[in-house]
């Protein structure tokens, strides 16, 4: 089935086929050229919004267009992440790994530095870009947990997510 996709098959396939599927397996094939392929969108992007000044509009980092194709592509690239994790025999909770420590980092080092603030003590908010820096530094790592999972090989044959997605037999994932 898939042994005759190409890369461009593989970028497009979590957009046009698979845009809100969140069940089942995506090989390493479809989720890396889908992400290649997003990175490549935003460099053509981000260039095309500088040539037209219209760059760091939004928030003071984004443009209009990068900030268009981040809205288009948000729930692809989640599911296409849950299903990767899939492949790998591992619950699509797993995205939210390096997401939990960085919305700690914000909530409790935000509250200590406010807290600091409030008091006037350097002291706190000294303490609050601490406990910030600790979660962030644990949010870090956990992205590199994760992204240690999305480059491992599935599992071999069907497992409970679903069957191959390079389809029957031997049990050996071919080279990507």
């Amino acid at each position: 089935m898939s042994a005759e996709l190409t890369p461009v098959d593989w970028a497009k396939r979590p957009i046009l086929e698979k845009y809100a599927d969140f069940t089942g397996r995506a090989p390493r094939a479809e989720y890396w050229w889908f992400f290649l392929a997003l990175i490549a969108a935003y460099i053509v992007l981000s260039i095309v919004e500088s040539i037209l000044g219209i760059h760091h509009m939004i928030f003071y980092s984004y443009g209009p267009l990068t900030a268009l194709l981040w809205l288009a592509t948000i729930v692809p690239s989640i599911a296409v992440g849950i299903r990767r994790l899939h492949d790998t025999n591992r619950p699509g909770w797993w995205v939210l790994l390096p997401i939990v420590p960085y919305l700690l980092a914000f909530v409790l080092g935000g509250a200590a530095m406010m807290g600091g603030m409030a008091s006037g003590s350097a002291v706190g908010m000294t303490a609050g870009l601490g406990v910030a820096g600790i979660f962030m530094f644990i949010g870090f790592i956990c992205a590199i947990v994760l992204l240690v999972f999305m480059v491992l090989p599935g599992t071999p044959g069907d497992n409970r997510y679903g069957p191959n997605p390079y389809g029957e037999g031997s049990g050996v994932v071919p080279a990507e």
